[in-house]
């Protein structure tokens, strides 16, 4: 009996022990940028607001700034609350990006490129896959992100990753795996913010430089939100369709109706660049993914 007994209590214990680990999959970020991110470099340009809920980032000759999240994701969705510099911010280049940091990387990039007053901000949104990028994308916000804070989201599940500003989806890149494109899928990312000179390539291909006379530049954040499968070593935790991990469950799987109003909106009124329409520069030989279909 005290066998039949102990059966049942290591079952039970397993079980238990598979709801706990399930249960450290995802997490709802806390809110609190002292507890969720490091300061990856120059502390004394990383200004924390006392109860951790707002953070800013400077840019001066000195040096630039940036944080990255302590833990690693694979799979989820990001949001973060920015306000972008203010003034003539031409050279200036704000990243928020997810990154493997493998030889290999996935990376799934938001940057900011700053610009003259009185002209607009460009976002270029970047994907790399397997170690290889060339997917760049640009467009103008349709609003001045310099003003006050707006949402910039990243939706990365098993079938898209979707980029949106304030909800509007303003990007899409598919899962075609199964059809020989690289597609994040494997390696887990951290998520990282700097804000830096990229006056060499940023505004106006590099003919603008920064005018340090306007600086120090400084870029805003606050009330970010991470809900995301946690690396644990082991990706069929993160690539299940689960209740904790809803992102991965269909109705996530494309874009809804009103989404799709939304993207094809901002790709016909807003849209500076796309990767997908230079020929010249891969000389008639598209990447495979501009020829299949985006949802």
């Amino acid at each position: 009996m005290s066998k039949y007994f102990n059966l049942i209590a290591f079952i039970i214990s397993l079980l238990f022990l598979n709801l706990f680990r399930n249960s450290e999959a995802s997490v709802v970020s806390t809110g609190d940028f002292n507890n969720d991110f490091f300061v990856m470099w120059a502390p004394s340009h990383v200004n924390t607001s006392a109860d951790g809920r707002e953070r800013s980032l400077k840019l001066d000759q000195e040096s630039g700034s940036g944080f990255a999240s302590n833990q690693m994701f694979l799979f989820g969705r990001i949001d973060m609350q920015i306000k972008l510099v203010p003034g003539n911010s031409a050279g200036t280049v704000l990243a928020y990006y997810l990154t493997s940091d493998q030889p290999n990387r996935d990376e799934i990039d938001f940057e900011f490129l700053g610009n003259v007053s009185g002209q607009p901000y460009i976002v270029q949104t970047n994907i790399y896959a397997d170690g290889f990028d060339n997917r760049e994308e640009r467009i103008y916000l349709w609003f001045d992100p310099t003003k006050d804070f707006h949402t910039y989201s990243v939706l990365w599940n098993l079938y898209q990753i979707v980029f949106m500003v304030d909800s509007i989806p303003i990007r899409l890149y598919r899962n075609h795996a199964d059809k020989g494109v690289a597609y994040p899928r494997w390696q887990p990312m951290s998520i990282k913010v700097s804000l830096w000179n990229g006056d060499s390539w940023a505004t106006r291909g590099g003919l603008e430089k920064i005018d340090w006379s306007k600086g120090p530049f400084l870029a805003s954040f606050k009330d970010y939100k991470i809900d995301a499968c946690v690396w644990q070593g082991n990706p069929r935790f993160c690539r299940a369709d689960s209740s904790l991990n809803w992102w991965n469950g269909a109705r996530f799987s494309t874009l809804t109706r009103v989404q799709k109003r939304w993207f094809k909106w901002v790709r016909k009124y807003h849209m500076v660049y796309d990767y997908c329409q230079d020929n010249q520069r891969f000389q008639n030989n598209l990447p495979k993914e501009c020829s299949l279909p985006k949802y």
